[in-house]
């Protein structure tokens, strides 16, 4: 936390290609920075970081606090055009470059309407965990887009937690169940926004606004 009355946050977005991560990105910002389309090839393959700054997010000792988020996006594993190694390479040296004061969260990015195969992410939960380090999963939360469809099925999300398979229930655990279902944004960028925001920082304060340095 800074001194000037305002938060920064630092976030890296992980997950498989067309998963959801460049619109997480882009509902954490408020606004469209990060290119996000259906495409028969993965979309992104540069690190990309922007910024966004809240005013008045919060107040602390009678004072307004403002929120300033820095999101980090990156190409999905696997990849259309580039292999594994490249990809941990990318997101390595934009953290470096990003982030040498640290990282307060990587967002692993699941869809919920698709089942989850273990094959398919250990290669996403294998990056997080070479990035990171040993204590990746105390800064690790896991994020479930397209939720809308679990309500589509008739089902809560407490229901779906408690269908995960083994490997699902295995990363929850890890992470110490911290998660977040985040549907089509129903409500304005801004409002949308504003919530996502505060699931995050809930996280970002239960570790005291620590951050992790890469490996």
């Amino acid at each position: 936390m800074d001194d000037n009355n305002e938060i920064t946050i630092n976030l890296l977005l992980l997950g498989r290609t067309q998963c959801g991560k460049s619109s997480l990105g882009n509902s954490l910002l408020g606004s469209y920075e990060f290119e996000s389309r259906i495409f028969p090839q993965s979309v992104t393959k540069e690190c990309r970081l922007r910024r966004i700054r809240i005013p008045e997010f919060a107040r602390r000792r009678g004072k307004e606090l403002g929120l300033s988020l820095q999101v980090l996006d990156t190409p999905g594993i696997p990849h259309s055009s580039l292999n594994q190694d490249e990809v941990k390479r990318r997101v390595r040296k934009a953290l470096s470059e990003h982030f040498p004061e640290g990282l307060h969260m990587a967002l692993l990015v699941l869809r919920a309407d698709i089942p989850y195969c273990e094959e398919d992410n250990q290669h996403t939960v294998k990056l997080t965990e070479d990035l990171l380090g040993p204590n990746w999963k105390y800064f690790t939360a896991v994020i479930f887009t397209h939720a809308e469809k679990i309500e589509d099925m008739r089902m809560t999300e407490e229901t779906f937690i408690s269908l995960a398979p083994k490997g699902l229930s295995t990363l929850l655990q890890k992470v110490h169940d911290r998660c977040i279902f985040k549907e089509q944004p129903q409500g304005t960028p801004h409002e949308e926004r504003g919530v996502l925001a505060n699931q995050i920082l809930h996280f970002v304060r239960q570790n005291s606004y620590q951050t992790l340095k890469p490996m």
